[in-house]
């Protein structure tokens, strides 16, 4: 399996995992793309030395990624090209705070370090709940979501398209990769000396290709927005997950347990 099947199969994971039925899955995809913001916000309001109070935040994400049956190496392993760069913010961050802040025995631990760290563990945080958002959300309820809330419609059209048609481009990349290393047997990718009619013929063919999708939907009644997915009314269930998540965050944003919990080991 090449990169691009191998990207494609990804893609349909996606989706099997989205189409799943857990009591995550059950709930309703407005209140679920709620709680996400409000918890990703809670999550980028700590400060930036507040690595102990900002650990409890994990309860969140793994508590729905054991109701949802989702394996917590799934997500890492579907954002193993993005934790990279996420992981990258901060690294100069020692380099301008040197100012030791605690002592792990002898040795000393710059603000830098543990700002260093916050930063790192905010990412994360916030990759995971994104993720958790689309592997239990089909994405024509999530956009249906976006509507209700009054997203323009414009911009929730653009998500759905590029989400449905990335696979469409994906597929004229590997006709196009599979054409080329037949034209040249043994070679590793694609030489430098052929990038330049590589993508002018993808760029020409993703044209083509396009005008094709938007003729058909204009046969099917398309006009300038989408029937999406049927609005499911807002349960009681749905108020109290994102009640309760609304006060789970705010608790532990406002209150740091570790401190607490530290305070009464220590006695």
């Amino acid at each position: 399996m090449n990169k691009m099947e191998t990207a494609l199969h990804e893609l349909s994971e996606m989706d099997e995992l989205a189409s799943r039925s857990s009591p995550v899955h059950k709930l309703g995809p407005t209140a679920k793309l709620i709680s996400t913001i409000i918890y990703i916000a809670a999550v980028m309001s700590f400060g930036k030395y507040r690595l102990s109070a900002l650990i409890p935040m994990l309860l969140w994400p793994v508590l729905l990624f054991q109701l949802s049956g989702i394996p917590v190496r799934t997500c890492f392993y579907k954002l193993r090209i993005v934790l990279p760069l996420v992981l990258a913010m901060g690294l100069f961050n020692p380099f301008f705070d040197r100012e030791p802040m605690l002592y792990l025995g002898s040795a000393a631990v710059s603000g830098g370090v543990i700002s260093m760290l916050t930063l790192m563990l905010k990412g994360v945080l916030c990759l995971m709940a994104s993720f958790l958002l689309m592997a239990t959300t089909p994405i024509d309820c999530l956009c249906a979501s976006l509507r209700r809330l009054h997203i323009p419609k414009m911009l929730v059209t653009l998500l759905l398209l590029t989400y449905r048609y990335v696979g469409v481009m994906t597929e004229e990349l590997a006709v196009m990769t599979e054409a080329y290393s037949l034209r040249a047997p043994g070679q590793k990718g694609i030489h430098i000396s052929a990038w330049g009619s590589f993508l002018g013929q993808l760029l020409l063919r993703s044209m083509d290709r396009a005008q094709e999708l938007y003729s058909s939907m204009l046969l099917r009644g398309y006009h300038e927005h989408f029937h999406y997915a049927p609005m499911k009314p807002f349960s009681a269930a749905d108020g109290i997950y994102l009640f309760g998540s609304t006060a789970l965050f705010l608790f532990i944003r406002f209150v740091d347990i570790t401190r607490i919990l530290g305070s009464r080991f220590v006695r």
